[in-house]
């Protein structure tokens, strides 16, 4: 009687967790592009005091980018995605990675990389919203 009560009514679904609309890899590319913003005004200013906060900052965006990334592929990317884009699964780990290397370093072509491979995500992304 009670898992009578307590039975959906409507049974809904989504290829997400939430009907589209939610993600974006934008989100990725802003954080990203702190990041390599960051990167940039380190190299133009020696500072240790702006160097120690520049630092907590740049890897705090790259690891926001890193989040939004990962979403994207675990939350977003559905199997036939990756079948209609094979390269799917490899990119979003070489874009993982060059977000990692982007934390690590203060050299901007890091950021650079890291923003390269996130609009190829971005591309893939939008293709996969129009079909």
């Amino acid at each position: 009687m009670l898992s009578r009560l307590f039975a959906p009514k409507v049974k809904v679904s989504a290829h997400c967790d939430l009907p589209c609309g939610v993600y974006d890899p934008a989100q990725a590319r802003i954080e990203a592009e702190s990041v390599k913003a960051v990167q940039e005004k380190m190299a133009a200013n020696d500072d240790p005091h702006f160097q120690a906060r520049a630092v907590v900052i740049k890897e705090q965006r790259a690891e926001l980018a890193k989040h939004h990334v990962s979403v994207l592929w675990s939350d977003y990317f559905k199997p036939p995605h990756f079948e209609k884009y094979p390269e799917l699964h490899v990119l979003v780990n070489d874009t993982l990675k060059a977000l990692s290397a982007a934390k690590a370093s203060t050299d901007p072509k890091t950021g650079e990389k890291a923003l390269e491979l996130i609009a190829e995500i971005d591309r893939i992304f939008w293709e996969t919203k129009k079909g």
